[in-house]
């Protein structure tokens, strides 16, 4: 009995830290990106391992002022 409930709480405990590190990633890739990380090959690689998703530069927003 003792060994199933701590079964549960690990198990738990790791679902809620997947589900809370795509959410994390998800929500950064719909902020405002700084000037330092817009090229960013680690984060890209690391979101994209995570979520399963590609980065769409487009939707992106800059934090920093663009000169044209």
């Amino acid at each position: 009995m003792t060994i199933a409930l701590i079964a549960l709480f690990v198990t738990g405990f790791i679902a809620a830290i997947a589900l809370g590190t795509q959410t994390y990633f998800k929500g950064e890739m719909s902020k405002p990106i700084h000037e330092r990380n817009w090229n960013s090959d680690g984060f890209e690689s690391i979101a994209v391992a995570v979520t399963a998703e590609e980065l769409d530069y487009n939707q992106r927003v800059p934090g920093f002022i663009v000169n044209s």
